[in-house]
């Protein structure tokens, strides 16, 4: 199956997590140029790598939307010499684990190698790279996936919910449709599609790298050669800012369930903004924080509306969003969508108070949201930060940075960036008491 994720969360990783004084982050850069992060430890006899081609499905070329996903699915479908079954073999026998997963910005590999397996491992990862077969009937048999996927997100009204707020808010900008495709694209990909796919996405000149666990520096740079020197040095274009046609209001889309779904959100900001820790730390208040924020108080815990609500910062590489989402009974949605701008206008208006920033700032600088409990998780975090923009200090600072926000710096960033008139709902179900106003 392809596996998606969403890289757009990676601060809201990032910014959960304690400091551990042993992770020490090296900078490697190998002999042939390929810059990398490592953190050392020769406790367990294993390497974690993380691979992220910068791009991801955005990079689909014209008319081929859903190539990159498909693409993704097959590199671990046969390389070189070895069909499906003997890549997975090879695989097996080297005690090694390979995931490959494809995001609206970013193609992902992790890997996991013993030691005393790791030039062979990293030889036959470097094959499904360079060299995989794209057999046709793993490209038949993995387009069938893809195309069972579709279909049931046709029937899944958070699905359903998601898909259409992207279409109302990018336009014409590849985020506006869905990475895997349509049944139509994906059943007109050829072979020669999915390998233009590839060369669009695995380039060097969107890489990015971090390792963890037993290994040097000095064996990590040789790595990073053999596995990644013969890729190509450049790569598709990025397809460039998109469009924010969020108006406000509601659009309904009718599903027979009894229950509805809502998707909202408004324009937010970019990781890079001077006043993205403030924002952090008040949508931590209005609604990332589970039963201690706002929404929930408001929505769940005095109306009994839902079961689930939150809302969170989405910077992603091409645009910048606030979102939230909620379930609740057809005929309890349109109180709890009145509840949610009711609580966004007023955190605008009036910010928050003493006592949520400071119980707000020990969870986020405490130990429990987050932690280094791994070579895996190291390496992944090592490699968000590395796109975030982030420089290896970053471990030991954050807590800082967090620490420094005041209550006036909440109340400023709510009142600039929360927008209730703007604040765009998606709603599928049976609504009762909601129609579509724009």
């Amino acid at each position: 199956m392809i596996r998606a994720v969403f890289s757009s969360f990676a601060f809201v990783l990032l910014a959960a997590l304690p400091l551990r004084a042993e992770v020490e982050i090296q900078e490697v850069t190998s002999p042939g140029g390929i810059h990398a992060w490592l953190v050392e430890s020769h406790e367990v006899p294993f390497v974690s790598v993380e691979i992220r081609f910068q791009g991801g499905a955005s990079l689909d070329a014209p008319g081929k939307r859903g190539a990159i996903n498909l693409m993704t699915g097959l590199l671990e479908e046969g390389a070189g010499e070895m069909d499906a079954r003997a890549f997975a073999r090879e695989r097996d026998a080297l005690a090694a684990s390979y995931r490959f997963d494809v995001s609206s910005d970013s193609l992902a590999i992790s890997a996991r190698m013993l030691t005393e397996n790791r030039d062979e491992a990293v030889g036959l990862l470097r094959q499904a790279l360079v060299a995989p077969r794209f057999d046709q009937d793993a490209i038949d048999r993995v387009r069938a996936q893809v195309i069972s996927g579709i279909r049931s997100d046709a029937t899944d009204p958070n699905a359903i919910a998601g898909q259409t707020f992207d279409r109302i808010a990018f336009g014409d900008h590849p985020y506006a449709t869905p990475i895997s495709g349509t049944e139509d694209s994906v059943n007109a990909l050829t072979r020669d599609d999915l390998i233009a796919a590839r060369d669009r996405v695995i380039a060097r000149d969107r890489l990015y790298v971090a390792a963890a666990g037993d290994i040097s520096a000095e064996d990590l740079g040789k790595m990073l050669d053999t596995l990644l020197g013969d890729l190509p040095e450049t790569g598709a274009p990025m397809p460039g800012p998109a469009p924010l046609n969020l108006a406000g209001g509601v659009n309904v889309v009718p599903f027979d369930t009894p229950q509805s779904v809502a998707v909202f959100g408004q324009r937010g900001l970019e990781r890079d903004d001077p006043d993205f820790f403030a924002a952090f730390v008040m949508n931590q208040i209005l609604g990332g924080g589970g039963f201690g924020a706002r929404l929930m108080e408001e929505v769940r815990v005095k109306r009994g509306l839902t079961y689930g609500v939150y809302s969170y910062l989405m910077p992603m590489d091409h645009a910048a969003l606030i979102m939230g989402q909620v379930a609740s009974g057809n005929d309890k949605i349109a109180e709890a969508v009145q509840v949610i701008r009711d609580e966004w206008a007023r955190m605008a208006e009036q910010g928050a108070t003493e006592d949520e920033l400071d119980k707000v700032k020990t969870y986020l600088t405490g130990a429990y949201p987050l932690r280094f409990d791994g070579n895996g998780p190291i390496a992944r975090i090592l490699v968000g930060m590395q796109m975030e923009g982030l420089t290896p200090d970053y471990v030991k600072t954050r807590n800082d940075k967090i620490r420094a926000v005041t209550l006036d710096d909440v109340r400023r960033v709510a009142a600039e960036w929360l927008d209730p008139a703007h604040l765009q709902f998606v709603v599928v179900g049976q609504p009762q008491g909601l129609e579509t106003t724009n």
